[in-house]
């Protein structure tokens, strides 16, 4: 059968047949440079001859994966940047005064920042005695006697 453009398409029947060929093989979500590469030979090897693929759209669409893939490794680099930055942050409140409006009761709570906790996926910040997320943070004095 053969295939229209890179993105390509394939009756249900041939990729039944491809999934049970190979089992272990886990269904990918992303298209990354592998996929590209084995659907671009799919469509080399079934393309008609008397109407041959198109060199500059097959060039420009492995550019287009290529700028992809970079995106996405300067979003994770960004996220990780923010990861750290959060953690740096939640560091330099030990010893501070801080002040944060309590979820519960609705009251205004200033204290010292005691310790730090990276087991979530935000920072939390002990105040009090109380672990306090970051983001909740809305107030910061340097401690008096410091």
């Amino acid at each position: 059968m053969p295939l229209d453009g890179i993105t390509g398409s394939v009756d249900t029947a041939t990729a039944a047949a491809a999934v049970a060929a190979n089992p272990t093989s886990s269904r990918s979500q992303t298209m990354d440079s592998e996929v590209f590469m084995k659907l671009l030979v799919t469509q080399l090897r079934n393309q008609d001859p008397s109407s041959p693929m198109d060199t500059n759209q097959m060039i420009s669409q492995q550019t287009q994966l290529a700028m992809m893939e970079q995106v996405t490794n300067q979003t994770t680099t960004a996220n990780e940047d923010f990861s750290l930055q959060m953690r740096m942050a939640a560091a330099n409140l030990v010893g501070k005064q801080v002040s944060y409006t309590d979820a519960a009761s609705g009251a205004a709570v200033t204290g010292t920042a005691s310790a730090v906790s990276y087991a979530k996926s935000v920072p939390t910040v002990t105040v009090n005695g109380k672990e306090v997320d970051l983001d909740v943070i809305s107030g910061i004095t340097t401690a008096s006697g410091s």
